[in-house]
């Protein structure tokens, strides 16, 4: 009797395994069909053949899902919502790729490169002009990790604050439907009354959080001192990308 138990346990289980994985591949393929539609029915099918049989290990392993804002670093009057998918690649590198929202059809806008404040230190200072402190943005409360425990939050941000970051966007999609132009130079929030409260309050109501709750929870969380270097654009000079026609060398 105890092996029959155990087997139907065991058959249980692999049903449950079974009926999970044809759920996730059904929510696969209505996602991808409703994204694909005006495409070609080859391009749909391609497209649905992909995403159920392909392995992606490097989106797989982004396993940290941010969201706050960027400005661009020569117009702070220009800011957007930034979604950030990221992956810890080194005790003193993060990667992330950045998208205007966390639905199905997000633009992809952007990429950010954290660092850690050793790691900064080492930058001469023509390279540091490109990073920002996150040192505001995780005390205000702007930076949030959506549906993470408050404690296990807690204890990521109490990491982060101290980090630098690198963001460039590829789509600005303030302005323009289509990712037009070159790269923009991004920059983050160093202190109350520059975001937007509309902005803010916007992106509270569609995940459902309270800014001003997070920023509570973290008043714990030590403020460090911002290396020099960073935030450039808060000396009142900034740099930014622009187009150059270059010889071509053979």
């Amino acid at each position: 009797m105890g092996q029959n138990y155990l087997k139907s346990i065991g058959l249980g289980i692999a049903a449950g395994a079974a009926t999970a994985a044809g759920i996730i591949a059904g929510q696969k393929i209505m996602t991808t069909a409703k994204i694909s539609q005006g495409h070609p029915v080859k391009h749909r099918m391609l497209d649905i053949s992909s995403n159920l049989m392909q392995h992606k290990y490097p989106l797989d392993a982004m396993s940290t899902y941010l969201n706050g804002f960027h400005f661009y670093a020569d117009d702070m009057g220009r800011q957007v919502e930034a979604t950030h998918f990221c992956i810890h690649l080194r005790h003193d590198l993060h990667q992330c790729v950045i998208f205007d929202s966390n639905e199905p059809d997000a633009r992809l806008i952007g990429i950010e490169y954290i660092i850690s404040e050793e790691r900064f230190k080492t930058l001469d200072e023509e390279e540091k002009q490109l990073w920002h402190s996150h040192h505001y943005e995780v005390k205000s409360g702007s930076l949030v990790a959506p549906g993470v425990p408050q404690l296990a939050e807690h204890a990521y941000f109490k990491d982060l604050v101290t980090t630098y970051g690198k963001t460039f966007h590829t789509w600005q999609y303030d302005r323009e439907d289509f990712p037009y132009g070159i790269p923009q130079l991004m920059m983050g929030f160093t202190a109350d009354g520059q975001l937007r409260e509309d902005l803010l309050q916007h992106r509270d109501r569609s995940l459902g959080i309270s800014t001003q709750k997070v920023r509570q929870q973290r008043e714990d969380i030590p403020t460090p001192m911002v290396q020099p270097g960073a935030n450039a654009w808060e000396s009142g000079q900034t740099v930014q990308t622009s187009l150059d026609y270059m010889q071509m060398q053979e």
